[in-house]
Formats: C-alpha cells, structure tokens, sequence
C-alpha cells in the first residue's frame, strides 16, 4: 500500500457524498425513507415469532396476508418517492391511506411504529416541492431589480429638466434665452431668439 492510498480514498468518498447530496436534495428523499420503513413493521410483525426465554410468542393473525400486502405497497411507495418525484403527490395519499387502513388490518398498523412512520412520510412527500436551481434565482431577481421602460423614461425626463434649469455660470458668456424655457413654450422661444440676436429689442 502506498502512501497515496488514503488520499484517494478520501477522494472518492467525498465525491460520493457530494454525488449522494446532489441526488437527495432533488427528491423527497425523507418522505420515501419514512414510507419504506413505515411498511417493515406492517408487514413483518404478523408474521414474526418473539421468544420470551423458554416461551414462543407469535403474532400471526388471520389478516396476515393483507398486512402483507399493506407493507410491500408502503415500501413501493416509498421507492417510488424517490425514483418518481413527479408522482410524489399520489405517492403521499396513497401512503396515507395505506397507514390509516392498517390500523384495523394490520395489528394496529405494527404497533402504531408503521402507523406513524408512513403518515410521516405521505404527509412530507405531499409538502415537498422542487427547489429552484441558484443560476434561475439570480436572474428572477436581477430581473426585478431592473428599471423598467417608464421608469427610465422618467429618471431621463427629471435629468433634461435639471440640466434646463441648472444655474447660468457668468465666466462662459452669454446664455440663449432658449434655455430658460421648457420645449412646449415655442413661440416665446423663438421670440427671444429673435430679440437676442437683434440687439434686445423685440422684433413685432
């Protein structure tokens, strides 16, 4: 063994659980691990011979075969959870259902221990939504940040406004009457046009 094995080897475990991270989080992975548990005790425990020293306990009954039945469909749920997310909505009612009908086939759904595990896991399966890739939030919201068309026509609008009305420096000469007035007054602004470029007087 080379000195470089443990570094690769921790290598590729990082790489698998960064890969086992990416998987998870783009599925519901906690509602499909809820569910499949939930159907171990369901159908497990009909079927189960508990030892008590020299006694034998069974807890078979006569509805072992739909408990069994129950517990198989909540681990194919479960699966289905996580290889089908789009079904994940059907998955978590009908995952409910199966834990509710359980409680009267299959001894008190194993215990109440199936019972509220599958409950668990349709109620979060049904609350679980896909997250929103990070590159699609960043440009939702660069989006709502920019101005829109009216809003820079106005910030346009206020700037020709300052720039009509900014003070008159003495040192650059005379100013064209032209500038004091707004562009709807034309007729003024060409009458003082006219009279500033006459010597003042106002030309009728």
């Amino acid at each position: 063994m080379s000195a470089e094995t443990p570094v690769q080897s921790a290598g590729t475990f990082t790489r698998m659980r960064l890969r086992f991270r990416g998987w998870r989080g783009a599925r519901p992975f906690w509602a499909g691990l809820f569910t499949l548990l939930g159907g171990i005790p369901i159908a497990y425990l009909p079927y189960a011979t508990l030892k008590l020293g020299h006694m034998s306990l069974a807890m078979a009954t006569t509805a072992g075969a739909g408990s069994l039945i129950i517990g198989v469909l909540l681990v194919t749920l479960g699966l289905t959870m996580w290889f089908q997310s789009a079904t994940r909505v059907f998955a978590g009612v009908a995952a409910i259902l199966l834990a509710l009908v359980s409680l009267v086939v299959s001894n008190f759904g194993g215990f109440f221990i199936g019972f509220l595990l599958a409950m668990i896991g349709g109620a979060l399966s049904l609350s679980w939504v896909p997250g929103v890739p990070p590159a699609e939030a960043a440009g939702e919201h660069d989006g709502s940040d920019a101005p829109t068309d009216e809003g820079a026509d106005d910030d346009a609008s206020a700037d020709r406004g300052a720039e009509d009305y900014a003070p008159h420096d003495p040192a650059a000469g005379p100013q064209d009457p032209v500038s004091f007035h707004k562009d709807g007054d034309v007729g003024e602004t060409d009458g003082a046009r006219a009279a500033f470029h006459d010597g003042g007087h106002r030309v009728g």
